[in-house]
């Protein structure tokens, strides 16, 4: 039994997410992490919200709440999101935990007494009348480029010209509307991220086995002139975890807090001292997966996220974890991803394009939008969702492969053998032939799922439905009942331990609909199927059975248009 700790990128606190994010980080590592476990791993599988930063405080503003307040509530949110698509997260925690200020606080600490960190002196935007230096996404004027009159202080989104808040025409603070600013000196502390360029190559290049996105991406910003710089970890705002030594104040930064990007992976590590404290647990039980002085040596760790988050944990956070000179777990593989656009262009919160998770649950059940995702995930490159090919993929793979084999079997062998398994006939060469290419066939899915390889292992999947459909279309039992009645039930004796093998291999893709299977065949033996020739007899003449209610419903042609346009973010 190997140990497993899974992390998915932690989703930021401003707003539900879209499916282009849940399919880069979240689904996948549910997928891998329902792998491990249905393979006798132990998994610690851990998320959470990251709260803090000038969007959390922006968008606490816009909704007219506390920001405290604001992520608490959308905590909860997202929490029940992640519950809505199943994803089997041992713990979801929260940045803003005091898990994640005492340990961001302690690697600030031994960073500062290792020689990692520098006070540097900087000017700022001052809003006098809000007694605050504000964060360049805190102030708006006009561009001088294009003359956009809403251009932030770190880029136009007009243009998308880069600026400095000095930049603006008539610029003004967006907490208040005043104009009333100033450029002041202010000093904050920078992680020596350049002091680290050795170590960081070194650990880079010892991973071998990643993704080809991950390395490219990795050693760019390694190698780049611009890419690996000193890099500031506080900041002048209001929410966040205050700068201190460890436990000691930090002189010269009272009032600030450290940035965001500098707390939030800590949560991984704060998350499961989270999980521990939710159960009654000590801290032995999550430092023996964090601390190799402490039995994580023996730890295999992986991370899934977007493309765009690589930099910072290919980079930035190892830096903290290098630079502590404390034996902290590493990742061991990291497994990006490429963006899913939608429906030729992309998602977009304020246009309304694109399907949300919250909207996405509205109109069907988790488990097709888990099997499209993941059987379209974008690894190679950017995937694009459609609704010609969501309704196709959701009516063939689904509805006709799996959710018809599994009707055709159950509704036959009770109308003709009652609701028992019957015992009749013997296996001959056709079984024999099914259970050898099952064998080989989920032998090539075990491998794709153990190597993250997301769409080959839906691929082969859908293949080893597909050879199911096949043997009943070839054996033609219910024509075989009537001239040979006992090997018609020897060919249904199959079919059914054929059905709770498929709940089995299926459950880390399509959860729901591997529970129902399994309960209509009156089973809890979720044992994995090692060896097909008994896993096929796992089931006995006389066990009991039920008709399941139809497991997938087909998409209409009506459906596909209406959603089309209901999401396509164009105002009717």
């Amino acid at each position: 039994m190997a140990r497993i700790l899974i992390t998915s990128a932690i989703p930021y606190i401003n707003g539900i997410k879209h499916l282009g994010n849940l399919v880069g980080s979240q689904l996948p590592a549910d997928l891998f992490a329902r792998f491990c476990r249905a393979r006798g791993d132990e998994v610690m599988f851990i998320c959470a919200t990251d709260e803090h930063g000038t969007p959390a405080e922006l968008a606490a503003a816009k909704a007219g709440k506390p920001v405290e307040d604001y992520c608490a509530e959308m905590h909860e949110v997202q929490k029940e999101l992640a519950a809505g698509f199943r994803l089997s997260f041992d713990h979801f925690g929260r940045s803003s935990s005091q898990r994640n200020h005492r340990l961001t606080q302690h690697f600030a600490g031994v960073l500062a007494d290792n020689g990692l960190i520098r006070e540097v002196s900087e000017k700022q935007v001052y809003s006098i009348d809000d007694k605050r230096f504000l964060p360049d996404r805190y102030i708006e004027g006009t561009c001088p480029n294009c003359g956009y009159t809403s251009a932030r202080g770190d880029q136009c989104d007009n243009c998308t010209k880069q600026l400095d808040p000095t930049d603006l025409i008539n610029p003004h603070s967006t907490v208040s509307g005043s104009t009333n600013l100033e450029v002041r000196e202010t000093k904050h502390l920078y992680l020596m991220q350049r002091t680290l360029r050795d170590k960081l190559e070194a650990w880079i290049d010892s991973k071998t086995d990643w993704p080809i996105l991950t390395t490219s991406i990795a050693k760019k910003w390694l190698n780049d002139g611009d890419g690996l710089q000193d890099r500031g970890i506080t900041r002048d705002l209001y929410w966040g975890i205050p700068v201190k030594h460890g436990d000691q104040p930090w002189p010269g930064m009272e009032g600030k807090v450290f940035y965001v990007w500098f707390d939030a992976p800590i949560e991984y590590i704060a998350g499961t001292a989270e999980w521990a404290d939710a159960h009654g647990l000590d801290n032995a039980a999550w430092e023996r997966w964090w601390r190799t002085d402490k039995g994580a040596s023996d730890v295999t760790y992986y991370q899934f996220m977007g493309k765009d988050n690589v930099p910072f944990h290919t980079l930035s956070f190892p830096a903290t974890i290098l630079g502590s000179g404390e034996p902290w777990k590493l990742v061991d593989y990291l497994k990006s991803f490429n963006y899913l656009n939608y429906d030729g262009g992309q998602f977009s919160t304020s246009r309304g394009r694109g399907v949300f998770m919250d909207q996405a649950l509205s109109i069907l059940p988790s488990d097709y939008w888990r099997w499209w995702l993941l059987s379209h995930a974008p690894e190679s490159s950017d995937a694009e969702f459609t609704w010609e090919n969501f309704q196709a993929s959701v009516n063939k793979d689904l509805a006709d492969v799996l959710g018809n084999l599994v009707s055709r079997v159950t509704k036959f062998a009770r109308a003709k053998f009652g609701e028992t398994i019957p015992s009749g006939g013997s296996f001959g060469a056709q079984e024999t032939a099914l259970i050898a290419d099952l064998g080989a066939r989920i032998k090539d899915y075990e491998g794709h799922m153990a190597a993250m390889e997301v769409r080959k292992a839906a691929a082969e999947l859908r293949g080893i439905w597909v050879v199911g459909n096949e043997y009943l279309q070839s054996a033609a039992p219910w024509t075989v009942v009537k001239t040979d009645p006992d090997q018609a039930q020897a060919m249904i004796r199959l079919a059914i331990n054929l059905i709770r093998i498929y709940a089995i291999l299926s459950e880390p893709f399509i959860p729901d609909a591997s529970a129902t299977m399994m309960s209509a065949l009156n089973s809890t033996d979720w044992t994995w199927p090692t060896t097909v020739s008994e896993a096929i007899r796992a089931l006995a003449p006389g066990h009991a059975f039920a008709v399941p209610e139809n497991l997938f419903r087909k998409i209409t042609d009506e459906e596909r248009a209406e959603w089309q346009v209901k999401f396509s973010g164009i105002r009717t």
